[in-house]
């Protein structure tokens, strides 16, 4: 049995007891029969939605999933020769307003430093920061 067939189904058992629906308990009876039919049809929405976003996630994941095969293929065919990108020297900063670390390259002033975190500006001098080579994880 189903949250609305149980809900209706309480609801045909509270008329069927002729109750005086004027009295204090017959108000909070009826009350609660109402309640709960509502609560069952929001369920039953809201369980609807969670099985189409259950459905739309699934594609994307499908999607993710092969661009994450192609970009793999992409790299086994990458030639480190052709770049110099770990030859770059970049800085590592921990940001004083929300501790996040942020890394950056040379071609960024470090006097206009930007937060991606919290976006508040980072004061600092390149000369007080110490460069490190190559791209670390």
């Amino acid at each position: 049995m189903t949250l609305t067939e149980k809900a209706a189904y309480l609801k045909g058992l509270a008329e069927g007891l002729s109750f005086d629906k004027t009295s204090p308990e017959g108000k909070l009876l009826a009350a609660i029969v109402d309640f709960c039919s509502e609560l069952a049809e929001e369920v039953v929405t809201v369980t609807e939605y969670c099985e189409e976003l259950d459905e739309d996630l699934g594609e994307v994941e499908e999607l993710l999933i092969a661009d994450d095969d192609d970009f793999d293929d992409d790299f086994d065919d990458y030639d480190d020769e052709d770049e110099d990108w770990e030859d770059e020297a970049f800085y590592e900063i921990e940001c004083p307003n929300c501790g996040e670390l942020v890394m950056f390259d040379e071609s960024i002033e470090p006097e206009n430093l930007t937060c991606p975190a919290c976006h508040k500006t980072i004061a600092t001098d390149i000369s007080d920061l110490e460069a490190e080579d190559g791209v670390t994880e």
